[in-house]
C-alpha cells in the first residue's frame, strides 16, 4: 500500500477513505482529491490568447470571474478525445490561483479505501510522470490513476498562468 503522507495532498476521511472526483482523458481514469475541486462546470466558448504555451486552453469568465483554462492532456502527454458534450472544466484553486482544467468527461464522485491505494507502476509513472502521480486505486476492476493536482504545474507554470489571469481580471474590469 502506498504511504500517503500529508505533503501528498490527499486527505482520508476518520474512516480511512479518500474522497475522488474521477474523470477521463481519452481512455484513462484519473481521480483527485474533491477537496482541490471548486465545480465542474460544462464546457463553454473559450477565448484564446495569442502567444501562450500549448498547454494553455485561453480564459472563461465564471460568473465575473475570469479564469485560466488548461489542457491537462497536453501537460500529461496523452491524447484526448474530440470535444462533445460529456466534456468539463474542473475548476480547481492550486495555491490561491483559481484556474480550470479541460477533461473528457467527469463520471462520478467517490470513495476509495486507502488500503485499495499502491504505488504506481513504473509503466504509469513514465508514462504520466512520477511528479504528480499519487498511486493507483483499485476500486473493483477498474484502476484509477490519482493525481496531485498541486504538482501538475511547475512553479513557473503556476506563476506565468497567475499573470495572464491578473491582466486579464484588469483588462476586463476597464
Amino acid at each position: 500500500m502506498a504511504e500517503l503522507t500529508h505533503d501528498t495532498a490527499v486527505k482520508t476521511t476518520s474512516n480511512g477513505e479518500l474522497q475522488l472526483v474521477v474523470f477521463n482523458i481519452g481512455s484513462e481514469e484519473f481521480g483527485v482529491e474533491i477537496m482541490n475541486v471548486q465545480e465542474i462546470i460544462r464546457m463553454t466558448n473559450i477565448t484564446r490568447i495569442p502567444r501562450t504555451p500549448d498547454y494553455i486552453r485561453g480564459i472563461i469568465n465564471l460568473r465575473g470571474r475570469i479564469i485560466v483554462v488548461i489542457n491537462l492532456n497536453v501537460i500529461m502527454g496523452m491524447e484526448s478525445r474530440e470535444q462533445d458534450e460529456n466534456t468539463r472544466i474542473v475548476v480547481v484553486n492550486l495555491d490561491d490561483t483559481v484556474m480550470g482544467f479541460v477533461v473528457d468527461a467527469v463520471s462520478e464522485v467517490i470513495r476509495l479505501p486507502e488500503k485499495n491505494v499502491e504505488p504506481a507502476p513504473a509503466i504509469i509513472a513514465g508514462k504520466i510522470g512520477t511528479e504528480y502521480v499519487l498511486g493507483v486505486g483499485k476500486l473493483d476492476n477498474r484502476l484509477l490513476i490519482l493525481l496531485n493536482l498541486g504538482k501538475i504545474l511547475s512553479t513557473d507554470e503556476l506563476h506565468s498562468i497567475r499573470s495572464i489571469s491578473t491582466e486579464a481580471t484588469e483588462i476586463a474590469a476597464i
